[in-house]
């Protein structure tokens, strides 16, 4: 069963950060059970050779999106732990 997801992990993203989220709520950051779902469904679809071409980018597109919330947990992280 194909799960498709209302918002893509960018929109999520842009609606996070644009709360203004302190550090605390960057690390706590999750995304939505529909995205985790949909990248579990795609991940599979890709270890079964299975993914087609929109399915391929939309994976790339999660790749992206999470280095991109691991990088900005790693500075939130390190802004914590600096001395004022």
């Amino acid at each position: 069963m194909e799960i498709a997801p209302p918002n893509t992990m960018f929109d999520e993203i842009v609606e996070f950060l644009t709360s203004e989220p302190s550090n605390e709520r960057l690390i706590a950051f999750q995304p939505s059970e529909t995205l985790k779902q949909r990248s579990l469904y795609l991940l599979e679809q890709n270890r079964n050779g299975n993914l087609t071409d929109a399915e391929q980018m939309e994976l790339d597109e999660f790749r992206r999106m999470n280095h991109l919330v691991n990088m900005l947990k790693i500075r939130a992280r390190q802004k914590l732990a600096a001395p004022e």
